[in-house]
């Protein structure tokens, strides 16, 4: 079984909404989820966005670089008692949506892997694993590349993000 990092673009009253009742917004999460999957829109157009297993990887990544904004986790709790798949699902407000796509932007991938290297991941035993192997780093662009496009997309529509781990 595997860890991925999930997303979902919600509307202030899809938001509010999802507070009132989570289970909803697992049901909307789905929904979107798969019609998204068949469709494959860009990161920059989707409303569900996934960071696939470099989740972790981009945790450790943006905490080393003091990343003002918990993108890979979310900020508040949106059901406490909820469990998505590992753990409550959280959020970021719109207003923090619009923080994280200026600061991602601003932080290249490059800046990020800068000075790491596959022995301080082993050591810090971040998820999948695997560090040693040629190119691993590099395993990360894409997805915060996308990562990068979608928060810069929500924060455009004024948009807030709900996160979890599946």
């Amino acid at each position: 079984m595997s860890m991925i990092g999930e997303y979902l673009r919600v509307t202030a009253a899809e938001l509010d909404r999802a507070i009132q009742d989570p289970d909803w917004a697992l049901d909307f999460a789905e929904e979107v989820q798969d019609a998204e999957e068949e469709s494959e829109p860009a990161p920059a157009e989707a409303r569900y966005f996934s960071t696939y297993k470099t989740w972790d990887l981009l945790r450790f990544l943006l905490a080393r670089a003091e990343f003002p904004v918990n993108v890979i986790h979310g900020e508040e709790p949106l059901a406490e008692n909820e469990d998505w798949g590992y753990g409550p699902p959280r959020y970021l407000r719109p207003e923090r949506v619009r923080f994280a796509g200026e600061a991602l932007r601003a932080t290249s991938y490059t800046q990020l892997i800068s000075g790491v290297g596959p022995a301080e991941l082993t050591s810090a035993e971040v998820y999948p694993l695997g560090w040693g192997e040629p190119g691993a780093l590099e395993w990360g662009r894409h997805w915060y590349d996308g990562l990068t496009q979608f928060f810069e997309a929500a924060a455009r529509a004024d948009a807030a993000v709900l996160v979890w781990l599946d």
